[in-house]
């Protein structure tokens, strides 16, 4: 049992003004499950007084168990969130109010004193792209506006987990309070919870402060008791002086699993730039050649972009392997000897399900059908699972019901059967090919970095950079496709620098400045940018992509070796026409188009990316970052 009776002035109240909630009469809460005490001083006030706050019935210590798996599902069905997908294993179904299907990097914040810690300031008359920026008042009156009594009746579960491999220098500790069981099973699949992160908590009582509530609407009516949140009041805040995450809303994906995109990368990235390392929006891979020689490689693209199909390739060609160590976050430090090692801070996937096809990637088609909790997919009446890209899974006789619950056939639906956004959320050790140091404390070493995205006209297949610096500036003119996990509608090319755009924590230009410095703390990786989506005059894909990206890493980790296969050209190094492996392939490749470096496409691409680092970075730009933008424009001048 623990008292809700706010003490004077504690941080919370401090900071969020609980004050006037002191008011309330005084209550016990029964902590039904866990043992409280167990927790170290500064979580048990965090609980309390959030508590007070929210007013929850009762209080759940979560501790990761199979048998606390099994009571959250069954409360999961009760409620009709859930239901089985019995052609599988333990297989589960969930649809969300169709108002809560993304993220909502619109309601998203970051909590500072002065706005230019958070973002630059952008030009006069632009709106700023790089962030939201919301003041400790005008969050202190967000909270107070949201947050009282909004889990009554309900249920508070504390989750305590590890970011990374318990107890690794390069892992962090996070504690989430959540009134979603849906939220608990799925951070229980992402996350590490259980008897060592309370160990791990007994020797460090540092954490990364979680509140979350899928709320209460201010009229009191659930619209959807299977699936409650307020999506009009739907708020992301996040306070990174005070490592601290508060979530309104929502219940789906990044907004309410806070250890995703909220800790790893947003307020990651403002503890990676205190104490010298990178948290990033990028994949983790291993590839071993035929001669047996491994290289590990970070790739940061853009959601819904092929991260997932490339961690989890399958080579096509002979006596190459594709190990997988992470398919969306990359946590990077420097080791006492200058290495860069990576950790994957996440024990699961969140995948984007359609397009993830037996054709395209077999290994997620084998990973993803047992302890999974798929969200916002088609049912089939065989107690399967469908989305687009499954077509040829479906036979005449099985019945198709779409993601909003309605009778679906190809015939007679313009709409897709699964949401764009849809999802599977599955652990990380079920994947064949999951890399054997995946959770290696020490990390994994990084020899080379990718960036890249959706660009349909003019960017090469693959480009190295001149230098670290010219690397950085590669990352920071990323443009991009939109993609469906946020709310952007159409197919316009947005510039997203280092796949990050909607997860910085601070400032972007004192982002510029913090990787710019690793190169004095340590032997930098070969920066590289790809594009697997160029098209032909004929609209069609001039790169078969998937297994055949393989031939894309045999020539990067050929250069990692400073193997003489490359050509200078204005945007960087690219392949020899000879030194690019082609044998095997049964499709006829334009090797020139798709590497066709075009002056009048690259003159475009100059002025949007100087009217963008205009516009949105202003004085916050690195000179060194400007500079590179200059010789870039010099170089294609002179084409």
């Amino acid at each position: 049992m623990i008292s809700t009776v706010l003490r004077t002035r504690t941080r919370l109240e401090a900071f969020y003004s609980f004050g006037h909630y002191a008011k309330l009469s005084a209550r016990c809460l029964s902590v039904t499950h866990g043992d409280i005490e167990r927790l170290p001083a500064e979580a048990k006030k965090f609980i309390e007084e959030s508590a007070s706050l929210c007013k929850p019935e009762n209080i759940h210590i979560c501790d990761g168990s199979v048998k606390e798996s099994k009571h959250m599902i069954g409360l999961l069905l009760k409620q009709g969130t859930l239901s089985p997908l019995t052609k599988y294993e333990n297989c589960w179904l969930a649809r969300t109010n169709p108002a809560d299907v993304a993220r909502v990097e619109s309601k998203t914040f970051i909590c500072t004193n002065n706005k230019e810690d958070t973002i630059p300031t952008p030009k006069t008359g632009i709106k700023g792209t790089l962030g939201n920026w919301i003041s400790p008042n005008d969050m202190e009156a967000a909270v107070n506006e949201r947050f009282p009594s909004c889990m009554q009746g309900r249920t508070m579960y504390v989750i305590p987990y590890s970011m990374g491999p318990i107890g690794s220098s390069l892992s962090k500790i996070g504690i989430q309070l959540t009134d979603s069981p849906y939220v608990v099973e799925s951070m229980r699949i992402m996350t590490r919870m259980g008897e060592g992160v309370m160990k791990q908590l007994e020797k460090d009582n540092t954490f990364v402060q979680c509140l979350h509530s899928v709320g209460r609407p201010a009229d009191g009516r659930i619209e959807m008791p299977s699936w409650p949140c307020d999506p009009e009041r739907t708020i992301i805040l996040h306070k990174p002086d005070q490592n601290m995450i508060v979530s309104y809303g929502s219940g789906y994906g990044g907004n309410s699993l806070l250890g995703k995109k909220c800790f790893a990368l947003r307020i990651g990235s403002t503890i990676a730039k205190r104490e010298g390392w990178l948290a990033e929006h990028m994949l983790i891979l291993g590839i071993t050649n035929p001669k047996g020689e491994k290289k590990y490689i970070a790739a940061a693209f853009p959601s819904a972009c092929g991260k997932t199909n490339l961690a989890m390739m399958t080579p096509t060609l002979p006596g190459y392997k594709v190990e997988c160590v992470g398919d969306d976050i990359a946590w990077m430090k420097f080791d006492s000897n200058g290495q860069l090692r990576a950790i994957n801070p996440e024990n699961g996937f969140f995948g984007v399900a359609p397009g993830t096809t037996i054709e395209t990637n077999p290994i997620a088609m084998a990973t993803i059908f047992r302890n999974t909790i798929f969200t916002n997919v088609g049912s089939v009446s065989d107690g399967g699972v469908y989305w687009e890209g499954m077509e040829s899974s479906l036979v005449p006789a099985i019945k198709v019901t779409d993601w909003l619950g309605k009778p679906w056939t190809r015939v007679r639906n313009e709409n897709p059967a699964a949401h764009p956004n849809s999802r599977f959320c599955t652990p990380a050790k079920q994947c064949p090919i999951i890399d054997p140091a995946w959770e290696d404390p020490e990390g994994v070493p990084i020899s080379a970095i990718l960036f890249g995205g959706r660009r349909p006209t003019g960017v090469p297949l693959v480009y190295e950079a001149n230098s670290w610096t010219h690397g950085v500036f590669v990352g920071s003119s990323m443009r991009s496709e939109a993609t469906a996990a946020a709310e952007h509608k159409g197919k316009v090319i947005m510039h997203d620098p280092f796949a990050m755009r909607p997860f910085f924590g601070y400032n972007f230009g004192h982002y510029l400045k913090h990787w710019l410095s690793m190169e004095n703390r340590g032997t930098v990786p070969k920066i590289f940018h790809v594009n697997w989506f160029r098209k032909g005059n004929d609209g069609k894909f001039l790169w078969p992509g998937f297994g055949e990206n393989s031939r894309v890493l045999d020539w990067i980790i050929r250069r990692i070796d400073n193997e003489d296969c490359a050509i200078d050209s204005p945007i960087g190094k690219l392949p020899k026409n000879e030194a690019f492996r082609l044998d095997g392939l049964h499709t006829q490749i334009k090797l020139n188009e798709l590497f066709k470096v075009d002056r009048d496409f690259w003159l475009e691409e100059v002025a949007a990316i100087e009217k963008y680092f205009e516009e949105q970075v202003g004085g916050d730009l690195p000179n060194e970052i400007a500079n590179e933008l200059k010789l870039l424009k010099q170089r294609i001048d002179k084409m």
